[in-house]
């Protein structure tokens, strides 16, 4: 082939992710996992079944059921057959239209979790990203305040597990609580039902912006006074003890049926936390938390990291009584909240609680000796069989190489055999992490036992 002929230069790809976007390696995706797999149990205690739904759906299923900016974060498009549809960018709402569309297979009460992502084309920030996933748990067919209270249960109790490093309790967080009931009624009050949607949009930005920004806004797209809007943050400035709050509105919205009846409802909800041995400070009633979403009726809550408040809400959700009317005639009151795994991954990977590894089973095995390879493979085998996870390095390197492979990954323990040990029926049972090591029988149930043991140590 001359010269001007050679076969032209291929172009390599750049390998890159979109913006808001990312990868995710076993170190990050192993403790992820974990969470998950923590979560998952939580849910099923409370007696809630798992069902899934299609990521994409009609657009007129998801266009207006969040909020404007909801709405202007849709990922959107025409399909190939010309239909408008959309990505789900929360897992409530396709929850409404499955409820209305599955309702007589279903039927009520109907409890249901559903773990998978969603997507809003949103500015990224720490902790923020445009492909997340959401963690749901959701009751329907029943207004009943027992299910506002194990709404709070539920979200008491995936917290209490998520610091992945131990077994015990999490307990440095606090669940924020309050109802749309409490704030219709005082809307009512001050004459601004019809304003609810923007005058609640406005007071839900109240940490973020600041008192006089709200007033601002709620003035500019609410039409409210000074007076009223005002009167409204005070309202949600409510401090003191949670029976003080309670009392204080209670006392304001007095004559108010709505807005008394979210008090009482409140009320009952704490009493049951605090008779359920749930610390007395771990739920703290905060009347400006509003959910920027416009389909909350009653209950709403919001969970805050005491060392990281600044991440914002890692659990939050509420009562939606009238969301599904939108697909059917059939009444399906609702409540449930949502874990926003990645974010609080986030936070706990800022404050050292996620274990770091590389590997999904405790023990290495090196291939030490290429003639014992088939001995290998039957030991691993067999120490499976025995609930005990193990990789076997593929290849008959230097061990000091596969040592190092093994310290890399993040493996507890290195069981070594060499030629010597074999002939004996015995193997060198190493700790990766504290470099001491004992002889162990190769016996299979004295093996098993000795690893458990050492496991156990560890």
């Amino acid at each position: 082939m001359s010269n001007s002929e050679k076969a032209p230069v291929k172009k390599i790809i750049e390998p890159r992710t979109l913006k808001g976007f990312r990868d995710f390696l076993p170190e990050a995706m192993i403790p992820r996992e974990k969470l998950i797999a923590r979560v998952t149990d939580v849910y099923r205690s409370y007696g809630f079944c798992p069902i899934d739904t299609p990521v994409l759906e009609y657009l007129e299923i998801l266009m207006g059921k969040g909020s404007d900016e909801t709405d202007k974060q849709l990922y959107r498009f025409k399909d190939s057959g010309g239909r408008e549809v959309g990505m789900r960018f929360d897992l409530t709402v396709p929850f409404a239209r499955f409820a209305a569309q599955h309702f007589a297979e279903i039927g009520t009460p109907f409890k249901r979790y559903h773990l998978a992502k969603v997507w809003r084309g949103e500015n990224t920030q720490a902790g923020r990203y445009r492909e997340f996933m959401q963690c749901d748990f959701d009751t329907i067919g029943t207004t009943s305040v027992v299910s506002d209270i194990e709404t709070a249960f539920v979200i008491n109790d995936i917290l209490e597990k998520v610091d992945l490093r131990t077994e015990d309790a999490f307990t440095k967080f606090k669940v924020h609580v309050n109802s749309r009931k409490i704030l219709n009624g005082a809307l009512e009050k001050l004459n601004l039902s019809e304003q609810a949607v923007p005058v609640l949009r406005a007071l839900d930005k109240l940490a973020k912006i600041g008192a006089d920004a709200v007033v601002a806004e709620m003035a500019e797209t609410a039409r409210a006074s000074e007076e009223q809007a005002r009167a409204i943050l005070e309202i949600a400035g409510a401090t003191g003890s949670n029976d003080e709050i309670l009392q204080r509105l209670e006392n304001s919205l007095t004559g108010n049926e709505l807005g008394l009846q979210g008090v009482a409802e409140l009320r009952q909800i704490l009493e049951a936390t605090r008779a359920a041995g749930i610390p007395a400070q771990r739920f703290v009633v905060d009347v400006s938390i509003a959910r920027g979403l416009d389909y909350y009726t009653g209950a709403i809550f919001e969970t805050f990291l005491d060392e990281f408040p600044q991440l914002g809400s890692v659990c939050s959700g509420g009562r939606y009584d009238n969301l599904a009317e939108l697909y059917t005639k059939q009444k399906l009151p609702g409540i449930g909240a949502s874990l926003g795994l990645d974010r609080l991954f986030a936070g706990l990977e800022e404050l050292g609680m996620v274990e770091k590894t590389a590997t999904t089973v405790d023990v290495f095995i090196p291939l030490f000796d290429a003639q014992l390879t088939t001995q290998y493979v039957a030991l691993a085998k067999g120490l499976r069989q025995r609930g005990i996870g193990v990789e076997l390095y593929p290849e008959p390197k230097k061990l000091g190489q596969q040592l190092k492979y093994a310290d890399k990954k993040g493996f507890k323990l290195a069981l070594v055999l060499g030629s010597d040990e074999a002939a004996r029926g015995v193997a060198n049972l190493k700790d990766l992490r504290s470099g001491g090591q004992k002889e162990v029988s190769l016996e299979k149930d004295a093996l098993a036992s000795a690893i458990f043991a050492a496991l156990q140590e560890s």
